[in-house]
């Protein structure tokens, strides 16, 4: 059975680029520019650079492979995204109200970590995923288990950030 060990970090960090810039140009007709990688100490307090309120999507894949993926979008990015994924106008998405975005985000998380999923799959790492959650609040954080090997990738969206913190546990 492949072990994790054997991924290497270029892989993952095409990988992950890949399946956001899919996601991102199919479903909101947008470019993401990769802007930068980093590896987290566990005990690292908000690595995440998103100042304010943010919506962030999660989904696990587990298999040959375990892990969480976490999205990370400021609210107003986050509505944005939402009001073009669902043709909806900023009012009517304000109208709906927070779980209509939610429901969005979970689904662009959703595609982002399958994106992500199936590349693994085609290197020999057969895993599936999880249901998508989401959080939202601001100035949080999320702290893994000290034998998860983290990596936090930054990309640009027009004006926008988005954030992939992938976690992965390494194998007993």
């Amino acid at each position: 059975m492949p072990t994790i060990e054997r991924i290497s970090e270029v892989v993952f960090r095409e990988t992950i680029n890949r399946a956001v810039q899919d996601v991102v140009k199919t479903m909101l007709n947008q470019n993401a520019v990769f802007h930068s990688e980093s590896e987290a100490a566990h005990t690292s307090s908000s690595p995440i650079e998103i100042e304010g309120q943010q919506v962030v999507g999660t989904v696990g894949f587990i298999g040959d492979i375990n892990g969480l993926i976490y999205l990370y979008l400021g609210s107003e990015f986050a509505a944005l995204s939402a009001s073009h994924l669902l043709g909806m106008t900023r009012e009517e998405l304000d109208e709906a109200g927070d779980e209509v975005v939610n429901d969005a985000i979970g689904e662009l998380t959703n595609m982002t970590v399958g994106a992500f999923k199936n590349q693994l799959c085609d290197r020999g790492f057969a895993c599936k995923l999880t249901i998508p959650s989401i959080l939202r609040g601001s100035n949080f954080s999320i702290e893994p288990i000290s034998s998860a090997i983290r990596r936090i990738y930054r990309f640009d969206i027009g004006n926008h950030r988005l954030v992939a913190d992938l976690l992965m546990k390494i194998e007993d």
